[in-house]
């Protein structure tokens, strides 16, 4: 038995169809059928039913599908992952990251380990915050930078630094921040805002106030990217509330007015990965966090 087998196995179990899955595979319909028969002959049970116009799993191959699955998911992922190791200082990293931090966090801490490591390819991923837990458990992704934190025993979380939310608005918005008093002052505005839905840290924090502030917000637009939030509000389509990084942006439509809540940046990594260049990053978005953490207090 091979994993090549396996992987004709599957590729069948899901077509159920010898001549689409040999074109998928590029190997005679006479070559499929063989390595079939042979892994049949191995296990010593039948994967299919076949007659002359259908293919079918019986009982045992849809077993085998289930399980085998799995096993072939994970080898793939170790295997790129043994990949990665084996380059060393010359591989890829791949980072997930939330919006706001592309003005100013992320491209500093991605030019000091770039200075450093110039070999290393950069993979970038904007998902959305609920995703990257298990981005980084299926190795899809090294390192993840989030808003939420994490308890996951194969997981390491650190916080980076803490900032304020702010309230956005377009700039000639009749609210400004000398006469701006509480969100009730925004009742009867449209907001474009992430889903309130969601189980994430931001989304709870954005329930709390409005729960504070005794209003039901007019959810204009719903998006979990804050980069596309920018853009609507600099077009009068609404309000909206996100981590002040976002006023790095220098959108000259925009006006930003701080709130007194505030919202962590996490960094994630896998426990125990002999990734050596995940370390490195680990370090320096540590040290820049260290630094930004700082000057937040002044």
């Amino acid at each position: 038995m091979t994993i090549q087998q396996l992987r004709y196995f599957l590729a069948l179990a899901q077509e159920l169809h010898f001549w689409k899955t040999s074109e998928k595979m590029y190997l005679s319909q006479s070559t499929l059928s063989r390595q079939i028969l042979s892994l049949e002959e191995e296990l010593g049970c039948k994967l299919f039913e076949r007659d002359k116009r259908n293919v079918k799993l019986t009982d045992a191959g849809r077993y085998l599908q289930e399980k085998w699955t799995v096993l072939i998911d994970e080898f793939d992922r170790t295997v790129q992952q043994a990949k990665k190791i084996d380059l060393g200082t010359t591989g890829a990293v791949s980072i997930s990251y939330p919006g706001s931090i592309i003005h100013n966090f992320l491209p500093e801490v991605l030019e000091l380990f770039s200075r450093d490591l110039p070999e290393v390819k950069i993979e970038l991923m904007e998902p959305v915050d609920k995703d990257q837990e298990r981005l980084l458990l299926d190795y899809k992704i090294d390192i993840s930078f989030s808003r939420d934190s994490t308890l996951h025993p194969s997981l390491l979380c650190e916080k980076l630094y803490t900032e304020l939310v702010c309230l956005v608005v377009p700039k000639q918005h009749w609210l400004t921040q000398d006469t701006f008093e509480n969100l009730r002052d925004l009742k009867d505005e449209k907001f474009i805002t992430s889903g309130l839905h969601h189980n994430t840290y931001f989304a709870s924090l954005l329930r709390q106030m409005f729960s504070s502030a005794a209003i039901e917000p007019e959810i204009q637009i719903e998006t979990d990217f804050g980069g596309i939030i920018l853009n609507l509000v600099s077009q009068n389509l609404g309000v909206s509330i996100l981590p002040m990084s976002f006023s790095k942006a220098e959108n000259e439509n925009l006006r930003f007015i701080p709130l007194e809540e505030t919202v962590d940046l996490y960094v994630h990594w896998r426990k125990n990965d002999p990734n050596r260049i995940l370390e490195q990053l680990v370090v320096y978005a540590k040290e820049l966090g260290a630094k930004y953490a700082l000057k937040s207090k002044r």
